[in-house]
């Protein structure tokens, strides 16, 4: 069974913010221009939760560890496929340390099975692609159900983040962004939580609902679809969104 004390050990928080807030952010930003759009969404959110997104490009990850606010990547564990960044070391040592990474094996079983469940059981909140793998053509497909499990069977909140843009700026195949510093945006949803026996399929049919709304109307704040969305700015907050809620790097 893998250790969790990496996770909790201070000296590799702090290393995770140079390598994330420094370093990563730095070649995130001269790659690209980022707009963040409803980051006081998650004012005030605290203790384990399980953060989802659309997922087309290896920039995903990296934008999101490097560009939300600390207080949701501080602790934050990012679900890696085994296959693919736990195979060779000089690849996991890296990934590990810029991602805070754990080990999913995307057949099942594996070291690392269970990482989820005792990651938010120790508090910490763990950074989950519900489609499993990159869409090739950049169209979001359906979720599976693993990260709403998470949230019905631990009982933490869901906060769903759309991304826009990353795979025109790095799409699949590609091992470096293209040239030009593309546009990407990243919109950080209201954090959704199950409703009392609400079942696994229906809850994962609203965050990726929720998530693919974001998309077609290109904004983080979309209609409540219920009174389990709490502690954020309502459907009004949309028209100050440009002014309060965005900040993006000039050209």
């Amino acid at each position: 069974m893998l250790s969790l004390s990496r996770y909790h050990a201070t000296w590799h928080r702090w290393a995770r913010f140079v390598a994330q807030r420094v370093v990563l952010r730095s070649v995130v930003r001269s790659v690209t221009r980022v707009t963040v759009e409803g980051a006081r969404n998650v004012d005030g959110l605290a203790g384990p939760f399980v953060v989802v997104a659309n997922h087309t490009s290896h920039l995903d990850a990296a934008l999101m560890v490097s560009h939300l606010p600390r207080r949701v990547t501080a602790h934050l564990a990012v679900a890696a496929a085994a296959d693919y960044f736990y195979k060779q070391w000089w690849i996991k040592a890296p990934t590990s340390l810029f991602f805070n990474s754990y080990p999913v094996h995307r057949t099942g079983g594996g070291r690392g099975k269970g990482m989820s469940i005792r990651l938010l059981a120790a508090g910490l909140p763990v950074l989950i692609f519900p489609e499993g793998t990159r869409s090739r053509d950049g169209e979001m497909k359906h979720f599976k159900p693993g990260a709403a499990a998470l949230c019905v069977g631990q009982d933490v909140p869901c906060v769903p983040i759309a991304l826009i843009g990353t795979n025109e700026a790095m799409p699949v195949g590609r091992s470096w962004p293209v040239p030009g510093r593309l546009p990407v945006r990243m919109l950080v949803g209201r954090p959704m939580r199950p409703l009392p026996g609400e079942r696994v399929r229906d809850f994962n049919r609203r965050v990726e609902a929720r998530i693919a709304t974001m998309l077609t109307m290109q904004t983080p704040y979309v209609l409540a679809d219920g009174p389990q969305d709490a502690g954020s700015p309502d459907l009004a907050a949309r028209e100050d969104a440009p002014q309060h809620n965005a900040q993006e790097e000039a050209s």
